[in-house]
């Protein structure tokens, strides 16, 4: 029926940007954990930059947005239905791992959740298993390359100031934390915000609304501000588990893992890899743990994070399913 299509088309739209809203408060800690743990910034001033810069960065590019709406199935192959048990099943995931304060993915999240909805339409065989095997290879490789680029840009700048006064350092680098807080939030909004675009776009290429895959302007501006407001909303749970619990961090490492993380991160988005912003931030504070001594990663919270990170997808994927299989008698497929 048109009335049900149109009405499916309208829940996209609106659970897209609610995923969004979820990812900004939820991914909050990606941004600032650090700079609030190492007292760079109050907790409500690096919210506020972080809410800022996160909107300015998912207007610059939609690479990653294309990579998500075409690399994991056709549009033509998918109803609005299909696209809305997707969006669900990753809100209701990034939600539970969220009250229990686990930096889990969203991108992973997201991608589950078009997966298992894909699966309960049609099949495995309506997905472009190329393109999920780029997206899930950028998305473990990119923790591991987090971990790699934490470790050794922390060796250089201890090697640098091995000749200096501890309390000089890390005065001088709360400073320049704050530089590397606004660089990380900027680099977040690049690769998060684009995930809901590239959802919303497959969606209205499905109804017909657009002639080709290309993210129209509302859209950006839609998803870059739903993000913006989910930032500013602040996600407390995770800040402190990554900022806090994880490893004790000086303004020093602070910095070190931002900037690290940014730099894995806007080169991704430069090329359309949709990497998880959760993975890459967490690996390079594993990274300059590290560094330290092995001692000073707490390891039981390491692994708390690694299990969400392997039940992600699958998990978003079965919720996912299950949604559509449940409103399938509602809508029809």
């Amino acid at each position: 029926m048109p009335e049900m299509a149109i009405i499916l088309l309208v829940l996209v739209v609106v659970a897209a940007l609610v995923f969004d809203y979820i990812n900004g408060f939820h991914d909050t800690a990606n941004a600032i954990a650090t700079c609030v743990s190492t007292q760079a910034l109050s907790i409500r001033s690096a919210i506020f930059m972080a809410a800022f810069l996160n909107f300015a960065g998912a207007m610059v590019s939609t690479k990653v947005a294309t990579t998500i709406g075409k690399g994991i199935v056709d549009a033509a192959d998918v109803t609005q239905l299909v696209v809305f048990a997707g969006v669900m099943g990753a809100i209701i995931w990034n939600l539970i791992t969220w009250y229990y304060g686990l930096p889990s993915s969203s991108s992973h999240a997201i991608i589950g959740g078009i997966m298992g909805a894909v699966i309960a339409h049609s099949g495995l065989s309506t997905l472009h298993w190329a393109g999920l095997k780029k997206i899930v290879l950028s998305l473990i490789f990119s923790p591991i390359f987090g971990v790699i680029v934490g470790f050794g840009f922390m060796v250089v700048l201890l090697w640098a100031f091995r000749n200096k006064a501890p309390g000089n350092i890390n005065k001088g680098f709360r400073r320049l934390q704050v530089v590397s807080a606004a660089f990380m939030a900027f680099s977040h909004g690049t690769a998060d915000a684009q995930k809901s675009m590239g959802v919303i776009t497959m969606a209205l290429l499905s109804y017909g609304l657009i002639p080709t895959f290309e993210v129209p302007t509302w859209v950006k501006l839609s998803c870059a501000v739903a993000m913006g407001l989910g930032t500013a909303a602040g996600g407390w749970r995770i800040i402190k588990t990554v900022g806090k619990d994880f490893v004790k961090l000086q303004p020093v490492h602070g910095f070190c893992v931002e900037t690290a993380a940014a730099g894995v991160i806007l080169g991704a988005s430069s090329i359309g890899m949709p990497v998880s912003t959760t993975h890459v931030i967490t690996s390079t504070i594993l990274g300059v743990g590290i560094s330290k001594r092995l001692t000073a990663v707490n390891w039981n919270v390491a692994q708390r994070i690694l299990v969400a990170w392997v039940l992600t997808i699958p998990a978003s994927a079965f919720v996912a399913f299950l949604t559509y299989q449940a409103l399938t008698p509602v809508f029809g497929k």
